[in-house]
């Protein structure tokens, strides 16, 4: 199964982190499943890393998520209309977990994230994490 991950979850897996549940440790062991990184997850990291948000660098990450296995996933203008479809929250507006959401609405590729404002999107593409 093709899966993206959300920026958090990608960067969780490269650290080795305590943060990852069991499912997507799972998930990420199973060698059926090819995961994927979004090139806006990259851009926000690189965002983040010039504000001061973010230590760790955008290439740095990049390679990181190469050697992880993970395979960068382009953003497209059908991803980009693929947001159109979205509803609209209140509370939530982030470009990046739209643009991610419209890629795995594109693609039929579940989105894993830990974030639950994610979750309301698109129940059945998105993998809580």
């Amino acid at each position: 199964m093709r899966l993206l991950l959300d920026t958090h979850i990608a960067l969780w897996m490269v650290e080795g982190s305590d943060n990852l549940s069991a499912k997507v440790v799972e998930i990420a062991e199973s060698a059926e499943n090819i995961l994927f990184v979004s090139v806006a997850a990259i851009w926000e990291i690189t965002i983040k890393h010039a504000k001061g948000n973010l230590r760790l660098h955008p290439r740095e990450a990049r390679s990181a998520f190469h050697l992880a296995g993970l395979v960068e996933l382009p953003v497209t203008g059908d991803h980009a209309e693929a947001v159109a479809s979205l509803p609209q929250f209140a509370d939530h507006a982030d470009p990046f977990d739209r643009i991610m959401i419209g890629q795995a609405l594109y693609e039929a590729m579940p989105l894993i994230t830990a974030d639950a404002k994610l979750w309301r999107y698109h129940p059945t593409l998105v993998v809580p994490a």
